[in-house]
């Protein structure tokens, strides 16, 4: 049920918007929806960053695997422990350009004996790296779809994504990667025991609602042509502010605009906010100096204390009789 009900939801979200279409509603959902959208989404994301960066860390928690900065002749990790600014920018752009932390993931089995088995996850750290760079390539060829003229870094990306042309019209790698790496992902969750016992709806329901909108967005480039100019006339008005009433363009685009608009709603209010979570993890973004520099809790309250010599001073007569020896002798012994 946990699965089911992600995709009944969405199932039934693209019903709504495809016969919501087709009974006039185009404006509602090409104008209406898409600026609340965008209100939720920058909205939410802006309140879910502040929340975040209001968080007092007053010590330093990096996750560190490697020699910290020492001695001068002691070799240290920079990218394990970093020590400063660009140690911590190195380790945080392999994490977040190439997921460096999943790659080195492994993961434990109780293999017969009984024994404890490691093995490499590699495959889960291809399937996440290709369906994040695919769907931000995917992004960014969209990009077209706001300007007048088209920019040349998306049609770089569009002849290197199509560069095999193996049908009419092209062919998008991405878009194929992006379909098998959300299904890869889904059919782990459902083939391990583990995982299925760990998953929750809200795990599903993203990565069917991902899923949904490419197979709308492959549907309509090979199966349930629209009408592309009308599309961007759309698009660009929805930049500019004109609030225009939208043209005929086709069933499937408004599925397709209304599920982007439902993941975009619903992502800062989810755990695909890891995407601006990761900049703000001190676990990540800390450097590893406590040994060069003291880091102290600026909420503590204010601990009153004394000094041995204090401690002494009150009870050296108790310590001379019971034998303890004392740092400074009683007057009578200096005599």
């Amino acid at each position: 049920m946990k699965l089911i009900y992600p995709l009944l939801a969405i199932l039934l979200l693209a019903l709504v918007a495809y016969f919501g279409a087709a009974a006039g509603l185009e404006y509602l959902f090409g104008v209406i929806i898409p600026y609340i959208s965008i209100v939720l989404f920058l909205g939410g994301f802006s309140w879910k960053i502040y929340d975040w960066v209001k968080s007092p860390v007053p010590f330093r928690i990096p996750t560190t695997c490697g020699q910290a900065k020492s001695l001068e002749w002691i070799k240290r990790d920079e990218l394990e422990s970093p020590s400063g600014f660009w140690g911590v920018f190195g380790r945080m752009s392999l994490e977040v350009l190439f997921f460096r932390s999943l790659f080195r993931n492994t993961k434990a089995e109780l293999a017969p004996g009984p024994s404890l088995a490691y093995a490499s996850s590699k495959w889960l750290w291809m399937a996440g790296l290709l369906f994040h760079w695919s769907l931000l390539v995917i992004v960014l060829r969209h990009y077209r779809f706001f300007l007048a003229s088209v920019p040349g870094f998306v049609e770089l990306l569009e002849s290197v994504d199509g560069f095999l042309q193996i049908t009419l019209p092209t062919l998008y790698i991405t878009d194929l990667l992006l379909v098998i790496a959300v299904t890869f992902l889904l059919i782990r969750r459902l083939a391990s025991a583990q995982m299925r016992i760990i998953s929750l709806s809200t795990d599903y329901f993203p990565l069917l609602l991902i899923l949904a909108i490419a197979l709308s967005g492959i549907s309509m480039r090979y199966l349930d042509k629209v009408d592309v100019v009308e599309i961007k006339i759309l698009v660009q008005g929805l930049v500019s502010f004109q609030f225009d009433a939208p043209g005929k363009i086709g069933g499937m685009f408004y599925v397709h605009l209304f599920l982007v608009c439902v993941l975009a709603s619903y992502f800062p209010f989810s755990k695909l906010m890891h995407m601006g979570g990761i900049f703000l993890s001190p676990t990540r973004n800390l450097a590893n100096n406590s040994r060069e520099k003291r880091h102290i809790n600026p909420w503590n309250p204010e601990v009153k204390f004394r000094t041995y010599a204090e401690y002494e001073d009150e009870f050296r007569e108790k310590m001379v009789k019971a034998d303890l020896p004392t740092e400074v002798p009683l007057p009578e012994e200096k005599e």
